[in-house]
Parts: structure tokens; C-alpha cells; sequence
């Protein structure tokens, strides 16, 4: 069979693993004909999976990771997942964005992609604890030179976490002190149980310490955060405004956010005309 060339290795990377969450594992000859494509490239995605600790290959096929609610994947590996979605979040929450505001944006890949999108809104002020996400605005600076309207960019300090973020008392004191009109908030995951969460403690301690310092709270997350639950909880879904999420979100969970969150914003399609 001939292989399918409409679809880049992250889109079929990201439709096998929806497959084998959803199914519980699936066949390496299932995934061939589903997909249109040879044996080897199947299992090439699925070695590029295995690697970044989200399926387990096993004799013919392959099946889901089942990590621990303190596990924390690092930044490297939660880069290489649900690309496509992340780009298109964030530009969806960059519309959200007015000049001139002071805004936060918390550690974390989705954050890190709405990072790139804001280097160019005039005279911004950030407040991150992302090493990464201060890193773009300072590129930026570096590249362009010191242009008029470039963002202020506030790194709050603290000590590093696994996906680059900075957290613990030094974090939590410098942000308790500042004020701002939004917080974009990347989390580990979602539920109308547990509310946001993490597996890191003190990381949950400076990002509850973020949501109290917002004006507005704006959740940017893909759907497969959907359901997942990690260590602590840091905020219940009634503290945010609005989630900014991608297509794949099933249609149950949207019924499910509607009756917690005033606000849904699905990228690519249109909104409804009230809020939720």
C-alpha cells in the first residue's frame, strides 16, 4: 500500500496515540491500514513515541504508559506531543491579548508556543516563571534589537523544575507581590473532580499562588489534559474564566466544562454567542 503523504509524522503520531489511549493499545497491522502507510513507519512512530514515554511497545504492537500521578515528564519529551493543537491554541488565546497589558504566562510547552505568538503585541508586560517562555521575548529582544514596544518581561526567580519552571518560596513571594490583568495557565491536566493539577508540590503551591494574583484566569491546554490527574490540585474549575482548547476535544467533556467554566474557546471553530 502506498503510503499516505497528506499527513506529517506529528499528525500520525498524534492520531496513533489517541488510538491507543482510547483503545487501550493497538496492532502495528491495524495502524497500517488505518493510516495508509507501510510497517516501518509505523513502528518508526511508534519508536519516536516509546522514546518520549507515552506507549510501550510490546510484540506486535503497542500500549499506553500508565504514569503515576507524581510523574513529571520533562520539557524535551512534552515538546514533541500534540504540536499541531498546541500551535493552534495558541494562537487562538493570542487574540485574547490586548496591547499594553500585564499579562502572566506560566511554565510549560503550550504556554512556550503562546510565547512566540505575543513577541510582536507592543508593550507588554510578562510575568512568567518559565525559563523557556522568558527566553523567546529575550530572543526576540536579541534579534530585533531593543524596538520600540518590545514586552517587559518579569522572571520571578525560584527553583527549576523538570519542565523549566521556576517554583518554591523565592516564585511564590516575588509573584504574591505582583498583579496582573491575566494569567494564561498551562497545566498537566483537567477535571471536573480534581480541578487543575500537577505532580510537583511546589509547583502547585506557585501556581495557585498565580491564579490568586490574576485579574482573569485563561487555561490553555490540548484535550488530550482532558481526564488526567496529577498529585495536587492548585484550583477548582469555578477559578477559571475561560479554556482555551483544540478540535479533539469529545464533545461529552465540552457538555461536562459548560457547566463549570463561563467560557469555552475551541481553536479553529466559531464561538456561541453567549459565554458558557
Amino acid at each position: 500500500m502506498s503510503e499516505n503523504q497528506n499527513l506529517l509524522a506529528e499528525q500520525r503520531r498524534a492520531l496513533i496515540l489517541d488510538e491507543v489511549r482510547r483503545r487501550g493499545g493497538v496492532r502495528v497491522n491495524e495502524l497500517t491500514r488505518r493510516l495508509g502507510v507501510s510497517d516501518m513507519t509505523v513502528r518508526r512512530d511508534l519508536d519516536a513515541l516509546a522514546r518520549q514515554g507515552v506507549v510501550e511497545k510490546v510484540h506486535g504492537g503497542a500500549v499506553p504508559v500508565v504514569e503515576a500521578s507524581t510523574h513529571e515528564p520533562g520539557f524535551e519529551a512534552k515538546s514533541g506531543l500534540e504540536l499541531t493543537a498546541k500551535e493552534d491554541i495558541a494562537r487562538a488565546a493570542a487574540e485574547l491579548v490586548a496591547p499594553g497589558s500585564a499579562i502572566a504566562l506560566s511554565g510549560g510547552t503550550t504556554t512556550y508556543a503562546l510565547a512566540h505568538q505575543l513577541v510582536d503585541v507592543p508593550d507588554l508586560t510578562v510575568v512568567t516563571n518559565s525559563v523557556r517562555v522568558a527566553d523567546v521575548f529575550h530572543s526576540a529582544q536579541r534579534t530585533s534589537g531593543q524596538r520600540q514596544g518590545a514586552a517587559t518581561v518579569v522572571l520571578t526567580g525560584g527553583v527549576r523544575t523538570p519542565s523549566d519552571s521556576l517554583v518554591g518560596p523565592v516564585a511564590d513571594q516575588a509573584i504574591a507581590a505582583l498583579h496582573f490583568d491575566v494569567l494564561f495557565l498551562g497545566v498537566h491536566g483537567i477535571s471536573a473532580e480534581a480541578g487543575l493539577s500537577t505532580p510537583n508540590l511546589a509547583e502547585a503551591e506557585t501556581n495557585r499562588r498565580l491564579v490568586q494574583s490574576a485579574r482573569r484566569v485563561i487555561v490553555i491546554a490540548d484535550h488530550t489534559k482532558w481526564g488526567t490527574v496529577g498529585l495536587s490540585s492548585f484550583a477548582a474549575l469555578e477559578q477559571v474564566d475561560t479554556l482555551v482548547t483544540d478540535g479533539g476535544m469529545p464533545a461529552e467533556a465540552r457538555a461536562e466544562i459548560a457547566e463549570h467554566l463561563r467560557r469555552l474557546v475551541v481553536a479553529g471553530e466559531p464561538e456561541d454567542d453567549t459565554d458558557i
